[in-house]
């Protein structure tokens, strides 16, 4: 795993989120949700959970724990705020798939 492209989220512990190839294939088999058209403004919480359940997948195979979808429930309420998650989320999200168009950062 590149540590570059890894983003902390403190939720039971620190947990790195990333979005590679096998977190992507896995999100788009889940919400059936093409990637090049999501839109988190749109997002349900259930869309939130699957997104974030991706992410943090390798990082539970790295730790030797088994993930479930069913545990994001629980596993999100200990973040610090909802504002965190989602601006985790969009970090790991411009670390997938750099910059949107227009936000490079100088």
């Amino acid at each position: 795993m590149k540590k570059n492209d890894l983003v902390v989220i403190n939720l039971d512990r620190p947990r790195f989120l990333r979005y590679g190839h096998k977190a992507l294939k896995k999100l788009t088999a889940l919400t059936d949700m093409d990637i090049s058209k999501m839109d988190m403004s749109n997002f349900k919480l259930e869309d939130l959970e699957k997104v974030l359940y991706c992410g943090l997948l390798s990082d539970a195979k790295e730790n030797g724990e088994t993930l479930k979808l069913e545990d994001m429930e629980d596993l999100l309420d200990q973040a610090e705020t909802f504002k965190e998650i989602m601006e985790k989320l969009n970090e790991s999200f411009e670390k997938a798939f750099g910059a949107a168009k227009g936000e490079e950062k100088n």
